[in-house]
C-alpha cells in the first residue's frame, strides 16, 4: 500500500485499534447492508434451485436417462421438442459468508468511498439479510454457527463486535459437504497460498463464491512522483523515485494475478466476482445473489 503525498493510507497498525474502530462502524454497516438490500428486494424470492418441491419452477429439454415419469406431455406437445417439468427446491440451505480481516482490507485512497473491510462487511450483512429472508441458514466461519433466522445479519454483526477471527482465510473445520460459501476478499496473499486455501474448502465438497474486492487505486496505479509504498501486513518499505515508471508493468501483474484467481475457481467449478469499492454495493450484491441462484457466470474480464 502506498503513503506519501500522493496517497492516504488507513490501515492500522494495531490490532486493538482496529478492533476498537470496527465495533465503532459496526451499526453503520448494518444499517447500511440494510439500505443496499431495501434497493434491490423487490421482486426477488429466493433463490431458484431446482430440486424437491410443490412450485413450477422451469421446463427443460430431456436428457437420456433422466426419469420418464417427469417428463411434461403438454408442453412437450408443443413442438418437436421432450421437455421435463421442473420443481422449485424448498428446504433450506447452508450458506456460510466471510469478510477477509487482513490489515490491508482497511486501505482506502482519495477516490474510494469507502475502504475494502467497510464494503466487504456491508455485503457479507447484506447476503445475510437477503438470504435469512428467504430461509436459509447463514454462518460465519468461526463467529456464528448456521442459523435460520430473519435476524441472522444482527446476529452476525453484534458476534463480530466482540468475535473475529484472524485467519487470513476461513476456517473450514466446521464446513459442511452441500453447503455454500461466499469469501470477500482482496486476495492480496501469495498466488499460490490463496489456491491453496481454496483447494482445501473444495475438496471437503464446498460450493464456493469468492468476491474479490479492489480499490480504484490497486486497479490503477495512479501514483507519480516520490512515492512510498509500505505494506500493512509486515511494515515493508520500497520507495520509487518515479513510481509512474512502475504502472504498465503493475496493471498487467495485477491482472494477471486477478485472471489466473478467477480461471482457478472457474476450473472448481466457483464463481469469480471482482468488485470495486468505487462501484455501488447493489451490483457486487445481486452478481453474488445470481451466482448463489445457478446463474451461469458471465465470460470475459470486467472492464
Amino acid at each position: 500500500m502506498p503513503i506519501g503525498s500522493t496517497v492516504e493510507l488507513t490501515a492500522a497498525p494495531d490490532a486493538l485499534v482496529r478492533a476498537r474502530q470496527r465495533a465503532v462502524l459496526m451499526p453503520d454497516l448494518l444499517v447500511e447492508a440494510r439500505r443496499v438490500v431495501a434497493t434491490v428486494i423487490a421482486g426477488w424470492h429466493g433463490r431458484r434451485r431446482r430440486g424437491v418441491g410443490e412450485n413450477f419452477w422451469q421446463f427443460r429439454p430431456f436428457v437420456e436417462g433422466e426419469a420418464v415419469s417427469r417428463i411434461d406431455w403438454r408442453r412437450s406437445a408443443r413442438d418437436d421438442h421432450v421437455y421435463l417439468r421442473d420443481q422449485e427446491w424448498e428446504a433450506a440451505h447452508t450458506v456460510w459468508v466471510w469478510a477477509d480481516p487482513s490489515s490491508s482490507m482497511q486501505y482506502q485512497s482519495k477516490t474510494a468511498p469507502v475502504s475494502k473491510e467497510s464494503r466487504a462487511l456491508v455485503l457479507v450483512l447484506a447476503l445475510a439479510e437477503i438470504l435469512s429472508r428467504s430461509g436459509e441458514r447463514i454462518g460465519y466461519p468461526g463467529v456464528v454457527d448456521p442459523i435460520s433466522a430473519r435476524n441472522a445479519a444482527e446476529r452476525i454483526a453484534a458476534t463480530l463486535l466482540g468475535s473475529r477471527p484472524d485467519d487470513a482465510f476461513p476456517p473450514d473445520d466446521r464446513l459442511k459437504r452441500f453447503s455454500e460459501m461466499v469469501i470477500v476478499s482482496d486476495l492480496l496473499d501469495p498466488v499460490d497460498a490463496i489456491v491453496a486455501r481454496i483447494d482445501r474448502i473444495a475438496r471437503r465438497g464446498i460450493r464456493g463464491h469468492v468476491v474479490m474486492i479492489s480499490d480504484p487505486a490497486e486497479e490503477a496505479f495512479p501514483y507519480a512522483g516520490r512515492t512510498e509504498f509500505r505494506d500493512p501486513e509486515t511494515g515493508a518499505k520500497l520507495t520509487a523515485g518515479r513510481a509512474e515508471t512502475l504502472r504498465t508493468e503493475y496493471v498487467t501483474l495485477y491482472n494477471a494475478r486477478r485472471d489466473h484467481i478467477a480461471e482457478h475457481c472457474r476450473r472448481l467449478g466457483w464463481s469469480f466476482i471482482p468488485h470495486r469499492t468505487d462501484r455501488p454495493a447493489s451490483e457486487a450484491l445481486v452478481a453474488i445473489h445470481a451466482r448463489l441462484s445457478g446463474a451461469p457466470q458471465p465470460t470475459g474480464r470486467r472492464p
